[in-house]
């Protein structure tokens, strides 16, 4: 089965990717060369967990900037 690129998942998908890599590395099965695929893919799926996160407090930050009456829209 191929691995969807990373830069292509959405927020869910590269978390919950991220967290079946957790606990395949902390099973400890698979040879090293496994080990540090599944590393280094683990790095990969945080990192674009972090841009997901990233973007998202932005835009609430640009929406909270962009209204001066509150989030409500009402004072």
């Amino acid at each position: 089965m191929d691995k969807v690129p990373v830069e292509q998942l959405g927020y869910e998908q590269a978390r919950d990717e991220l967290a079946a890599v957790v606990a395949q590395l902390e099973s400890g099965a698979g040879t090293l060369e496994e080990a540090l695929d599944l590393w280094e893919r683990g790095e990969a799926l945080a990192g674009r967990c972090q841009q997901w996160l990233d973007g998202a407090r932005e835009r609430l930050t640009a929406a909270r900037e962009g209204s001066p009456t509150g989030p409500a829209g009402d004072e």
